[in-house]
């Protein structure tokens, strides 16, 4: 969701400059008349002791190192602007700066409401975008799609990073679940997994992927009737 994904806050500063491991996660809840929930996180956990070390300096290699409060007030204003965005409710933000992980989450009315509005969450995070994607769902079809599509700015932007900031993506992972009331019946990518119980759908790939476009994370799931 939250889409160009990848996935998702300020802390990803952190995670893109200082990290060697970091995770983007993106769940979509879809219920059967097409409205859910959205829930992004990014975390760090499994750098967390680096990223302590790192927040105590003003920067590292020419980069701004965020403060917590400034990573606090930056979640405010992703909150914010959620709340304004028409067809969303319910918003919730968790910034753990024990462990490094942020995530926020909030319903939607329709899926069509999360196109433009994870689009520009993203930017609000500072996080440059990777891709161009948009999700549908049809009740009478039972049918979920998302469509994504690679930016040739995507890999412009990663070819401009330092060295030792390329680095990072070498381990960096992607990861989108989707869960739905009905069982599954067919999904189209061939990385995604569908769960035991037929109602959910995992995919995990590396950021290195989507950043040079070789991995393609567009979807369709017919759910059965």
């Amino acid at each position: 969701m939250i889409k160009r994904n990848l996935g998702y806050f300020i802390l990803i500063l952190l995670a893109c400059v200082f990290s060697s491991c970091f995770q983007i996660i993106e769940e979509i809840n879809v219920a059967a008349n097409g409205s859910g929930t959205v829930n992004l996180t990014v975390n760090l956990s499994a750098s967390k002791t680096k990223a302590a070390s790192i927040m105590l300096l003003d920067s590292v290699n020419g980069y701004k190192v965020p403060s917590k409060q400034k990573i606090q007030k930056e979640m405010d204003e992703v909150v914010a602007y959620l709340k304004n965005s028409p067809g969303i409710s319910n918003i919730k933000k968790t910034v753990d700066l024990e462990n490094y992980i942020a995530s926020v989450s909030f319903a939607f009315k329709n899926i069509s409401n999360i196109n433009n509005v994870n689009q520009n969450v993203l930017k609000k995070m500072k996080i440059k975008a990777v891709s161009n994607s948009s999700y549908s769902y049809s009740p009478e079809t039972n049918t979920f799609q998302r469509n994504y599509t690679h930016t040739k700015e995507t890999l412009t932007e990663y070819n401009k990073l330092k060295p030792e900031v390329k680095n990072v993506f070498k381990e960096a992972s992607y990861t989108s679940i989707y869960r739905f009331e009905k069982p599954v019946s067919t999904c189209s990518n061939p990385l995604a997994k569908v769960s035991k119980t037929k109602k959910a759908v995992m995919l995990n790939t590396g950021m290195l992927g989507l950043i040079n476009g070789k991995t393609n994370i567009s979807n369709k799931i017919i759910l059965s009737k």
